[in-house]
């Protein structure tokens, strides 16, 4: 009896979604030249040279630098991923999140919480401490300082937005 070599081929509904989301995914180059922007931006660039500072020093030994590392290297990282939520407009994706609230709220805590690192880190840099980490910690205590007015600025934009969304 001969066989039948008919083939069936047949598509799955994952590799078609697949192909469908990749080809919606949205870059908002807009963004990085926004105020807003440049100041995440600036925020990231700034934050990584605190926190490499303070780490490539013995900070272990004195727990303030511990707690400007923690702050330092947390809000760095939430940073980055709210830069790549606005980057790739991930934001539109889900409308059941309140972004603005939610902007408001991580630049406000940045805010808070960096100027208390930024102080802390300034109040610990004495040459009697360590003299050969002297320069390291006051550079450190310096830029988080910038960056703590860089999320205070950021805190700002995030309350106008915040305020403009409410009054609607």
């Amino acid at each position: 009896r001969p066989r039948s070599h008919t083939v069936t081929t047949t598509s799955s509904s994952f590799t078609a979604n697949l192909s469908a989301s990749s080809s919606t995914l949205a870059y908002d180059r807009e963004f990085l030249r926004t105020v807003p922007g440049l100041l995440m931006v600036t925020e990231i660039v700034l934050g990584l040279l605190v926190w490499t500072l303070i780490a490539g020093t013995e900070y272990f030994l004195y727990p303030a630098f511990g707690w400007v590392m923690f702050v330092a290297v947390f809000y760095w990282v939430l940073t980055v991923f709210f830069l790549i939520i606005y980057l790739t407009m991930t934001y539109t994706r889900i409308p059941q999140v309140p972004w603005t609230m939610v902007g408001l709220c991580f630049n406000g805590s940045a805010f808070v919480l960096y100027l208390i690192a930024a102080i802390v880190d300034a109040s610990s840099v004495t040459k009697d401490l360590d003299n050969h980490n002297y320069n390291s910690w006051a550079a450190s205590s310096f830029f988080a300082f910038v960056v703590t007015s860089c999320y205070a600025g950021n805190t700002y934009f995030s309350f106008i937005s915040w305020r403009s969304r409410t009054l609607q």
